[in-house]
């Protein structure tokens, strides 16, 4: 049997558990190191799941000579360095949404991957291992939707004021890079961009409505998108709603159409009957298909998926699902929404 994959956890917040029991459903894999600036916390998930050694330095994760991947899921701002002195340690690196909070951070990570092309470099998207929106990439890459037209993604949920205030990175310039876009919205426009293959332009503007007394970022956010299909599409995000959470995505092509709320197809039609209704049974399927959650509900059930693929990638020496590179423009993207509300018009990509 070959060597056990060893994986080291840099960060032992929220999003932390998903990464370590993902992992522990893999053959042949343990979570070796944990590590969190807070000791106590990464004490806390050793002790949970047997891991062996415990830090608050993440170099000491990176010296093990036997670690060979490490999982980062910090806060924002630290993914950079954490990122660059892990791939320039020789360590394969799974950094959690976003890559990074500004553009020169994302060069920074990716002069690191250039230096290191012997290791692996994969971000975090996992709503891209949902069956359903897998399902819908399939659909619009055989053409069943024609030509696309337009395409929008919904991003309705709830942060409170304690939310914010609860961490001082949160909801700040300098080390969230923003609020509701890059944190909780980038997820699903990160869906959008997957299944449409991308946008070119982005034309967007941002305020904050009901949070000036617990972060400095925006709340809310609206974009017009041109995608690099020639479709027209729009962005609306909150973390303001009295809807703790609903996120929808909506195509509609010259030959069919979709509103896919939360993974549920709303509204689906095709100019092709039969065809809507076994697209229709597919989603159902896709629906009854989901496996249990790691981790908080709304998280979605693509951990496991994508942690599992990002082992197998390691092990057969390719690119993982969710590159870093795919994942940047995303980053990107949102980036660009940012800077055309500061300069008031068209940013492209």
């Amino acid at each position: 049997m070959a060597k056990p994959l060893q994986f080291g956890i840099v960060g032992c917040g929220v999003i932390a558990p998903s990464h370590i029991e993902s992992l522990r459903l893999q053959e042949n894999v343990s979570v070796t190191w944990v590590c969190d600036l807070v000791r106590e916390k990464a004490e806390s998930r050793a002790a949970k799941y047997g891991c062996e050694h415990v830090t608050r330095d993440y170099r000491e994760v990176l010296d093990d000579p036997e670690v060979d991947a490490v999982c980062v899921c910090t806060d924002h701002a630290s993914h950079v360095a954490i990122t660059v002195d892990a791939l320039d340690a020789g360590k394969h690196v799974l950094c959690e949404k976003a890559l990074a909070s500004d553009r020169e951070g994302l060069v920074r990570m990716f002069a690191a991957r250039d230096r290191n092309p012997e290791v692996l470099f994969g971000a975090v998207f996992q709503h891209r291992f949902d069956p359903e929106y897998s399902y819908l990439k399939q659909l619009i890459d055989e053409g069943r939707f024609g030509t696309l037209l337009t395409g929008a993604v919904h991003v309705r949920c709830l942060r409170t004021d304690e939310y914010y205030t609860a961490d001082q990175w949160r909801g700040t310039w300098a080390e969230e890079g923003g609020a509701v876009l890059i944190n909780q919205a980038i997820h699903f426009i990160d869906a959008l961009l997957w299944v449409t293959g991308g946008v070119a332009a982005v034309c967007g503007t941002h305020a904050n409505m009901t949070h000036n007394r617990s972060m400095e970022a925006e709340d809310t956010a609206s974009a017009i998108l041109r995608f690099r299909s020639g479709a027209i599409g729009t962005l609306e995000a909150t973390c303001s709603s009295h809807l703790t959470w609903e996120p929808t995505l909506l195509i509609h092509g010259t030959e069919g159409s979709i509103e896919l709320r939360d993974g549920k197809p709303i509204k689906l039609a095709f100019s092709d009957a039969a065809f809507t209704d076994e697209a229709l049974a597919h989603f159902r399927q896709c629906e009854d298909s989901r496996t249990e959650t790691v981790g908080k509900t709304y998280y979605g059930t693509g951990h496991p998926a994508q942690i599992a693929d990002f082992c197998d990638a390691i092990r057969d020496g390719r690119e993982p699902h969710v590159s870093a590179d795919s994942a940047r423009e995303t980053v990107e993207t949102v980036l660009a929404i940012y800077q055309s509300h500061r300069e008031q018009g068209w940013v492209n990509l």
